[in-house]
């Protein structure tokens, strides 16, 4: 066998919507240099409701006291819910004004807008919730999502697969050429969260029912919140 015998492997791992540079990692005599992907699954742990307050009215004032009644109105839907209103974060307040262009330009209104985001840890509230924030009639759009906030392990646990497969690629590598695999001189590490498209939404007030139906979002299981992970090592060779 021959003494200074060198096996390099390069992967690249390119994608359309990503791409990053990793330092370049040095070809080294009697050594292995494998990528490999991983993945960690797991049931989301958060939900995140998304709606905003959007008002007009004629002045400034009364478009702002419209607000804070509507304000007042989702305060209650999250009280009736045994949430603490200062639960939910607000993002922006803003008070615009409306033109008229033609036949000349002119205010005619003035619009308050709100957007206020919600967490929920028990997914049994969110058809309540946000039923009945659309028969309160206070927001144009609301918005679904789940997410994973413990996501840190995840993205451990993806890792870990990565590099398993790696090892056991540069180990197959090694064995198909006579030689046993060494210990891990370098490695780079890229982790990647799946985005979920938050699903729309439940908005204006639905007409009243003789009889309660069930919400869009019971009795489904949401869906799996997908950590990879992409992992480049270079092995020694004994």
């Amino acid at each position: 066998m021959k003494s200074a015998l060198a096996l390099v492997v390069l992967s690249i791992l390119t994608t359309a919507s990503f791409a990053q540079e990793h330092p370049a990692a040095t070809a080294l005599p009697n050594s292995v240099y494998i990528g490999a992907d991983g993945k960690f699954e797991s049931a989301p742990d958060t939900a995140v409701i998304r709606f905003n307050i959007s008002v007009q009215d004629d002045t400034a004032q009364t478009a702002y006291e419209h607000a804070s009644r509507s304000a007042e109105q989702v305060r209650q839907v999250l009280r009736a819910n045994g949430i603490e209103p200062k639960a939910a974060n607000i993002g922006f307040f803003s008070v615009q004004p409306v033109y008229e262009w033609k036949p000349k330009q002119k205010v005619i209104a003035y619009r308050v807008t709100t957007d206020v985001t919600l967490k929920l840890k028990d997914f049994t509230k969110i058809g309540p919730i946000t039923q009945q924030l659309a028969d309160a009639n206070v927001s144009e759009t609301q918005t679904l999502n789940y997410t994973l906030e413990n996501i840190d392990e995840a993205k451990n646990k993806a890792v870990e697969d990565a590099y398993r497969r790696a090892r056991n690629s540069a180990d197959a590598i090694a064995h198909a050429s006579g030689r046993t695999l060494g210990e891990l001189s370098y490695a780079s590490v890229d982790t990647f969260e799946n985005q979920r498209i938050p699903v729309p939404r439940l908005a204006r007030a639905m007409a009243a029912k003789s009889e309660p139906i069930a919400a869009p979002t019971e009795e489904f299981t949401p869906q799996n919140v997908t950590v990879t992970a992409h992992v480049n090592a270079l092995f020694n060779l004994k």
